[in-house]
Parts: structure tokens; C-alpha cells; sequence
């Protein structure tokens, strides 16, 4: 659902997919092509969140910057199930796992990888095209074919999800009485 709050009201972009069970609150520009998933929770109450297009935010993901500040998460990005976001930046065709924690002030670079369940602190830098796991995160590998290969793959899965959520929606069953 769409929130106007504090004068501010959220831009959804053309063929993105929003969850009647997400909350998209106030300052929130969402690009073309998105998926918004159920439960996710995308706080632009007192800062500005920007989504690039063909980027999924997963279901139980809650973004959310600080004050006066502006989240940038670029094109084709993956934010997996239950990350939390307060990052100051998220380069293209990057990947956040499930489970994982981008604190305030952080960048993560363009093609970067963050591990499920990682730990990516206050202002922290991930370079590009590495993956990062733990707690601190910290570089494990560069990026492989095989991981461009596979996130590609589930990038375009999340693209053509929203495409069909919107061509045939979801409906809701009530209990047999």
C-alpha cells in the first residue's frame, strides 16, 4: 500500500509490481520494472529512498535513511528476504542476501554481492564485484561468471513475477463457512 505522509507521497514507476501488503511511506521514487514484495516496509518518512528499475525488494525487507538523507539503490539490485536497508547507497546489479544488515552510511558497489545473514557496518564500503560475508563483512572472493550467470537469472525471475502479479493479480479466498 501507498502512503502520503508529511506532504510526500510515493512515485511508482511503469510495470512495477507493489504488494497490497508492503508499506511505501512518503518520500519514495520507485523505477519501471520493480517488484515490491509482500511485507516489505519502505520508510520515506524523514528520508528520501530512490529505486532504480528491475530491482526486487523482497519480501520482509525494510528500508529506511536517515534524516534529510537520500537512499540511492540503483537498477537491476536484489535486496533478499528480510534484509535491512540503511544504506546510503546500492550500485547497480547488486545483490543483498537474506537476512542481511546494511547499516546507516554505507556503500555497497556495482555488481557487489553481500552474503546472507552479513553484517555490513556503519558507513562502510564494499567495493564492486566482490562478495562480502560475516559479521563485520569482509571481502571473501571477486565476483565469477557463475554469480553473474545466477543473478541474472533471478533478476529477470523477479522482473517477469512482477509482470505477472500485475497481468493477473492476487486473489484472496475467503475461509468455507
Amino acid at each position: 500500500m501507498l502512503y502520503l505522509f508529511d506532504g510526500k507521497q510515493p512515485e511508482v514507476g511503469k510495470d512495477s509490481y507493489v504488494s497490497e501488503t508492503a508499506l511505501v511511506i512518503g518520500d519514495v521514487k520507485i523505477g519501471d520494472n520493480c517488484y515490491i514484495g509482500h511485507g516489505a516496509i519502505l520508510r520515506g518518512d524523514y528520508g528520501r529512498i530512490e529505486i532504480g528499475t528491475g530491482t526486487a525488494v523482497e519480501e520482509g525487507v525494510i528500508v529506511h535513511v536517515p534524516p534529510q538523507q537520500v537512499g540511492k539503490i540503483g537498477n537491476k539490485v536484489t535486496l533478499g528476504h528480510g534484509a535491512i536497508i540503511h544504506a546510503q547507497e546500492i550500485g547497480d546489479f547488486a545483490v543483498v542476501g537474506m537476512g542481511a544488515v546494511v547499516s546507516i552510511g554505507a556503500k555497497i558497489g556495482a555488481g557487489a554481492i553481500v552474503a546472507e545473514g552479513a553484517v555490513v557496518k556503519m558507513n562502510q564500503v564494499v567495493p564492486e564485484k566482490v562478495v562480502v560475508a560475516g559479521n563485520p563483512a569482509k571481502t571473501v572472493r571477486r565476483i565469477e561468471k557463475k554469480d553473474i550467470d545466477m543473478w541474472s537469472w533471478g533478476k529477470q525471475l523477479y522482473i517477469d513475477l512482477a509482470a505477472k502479479y500485475l497481468r493477473i493479480g492476487m486473489h484472496r479466498l475467503l475461509p468455507d463457512k
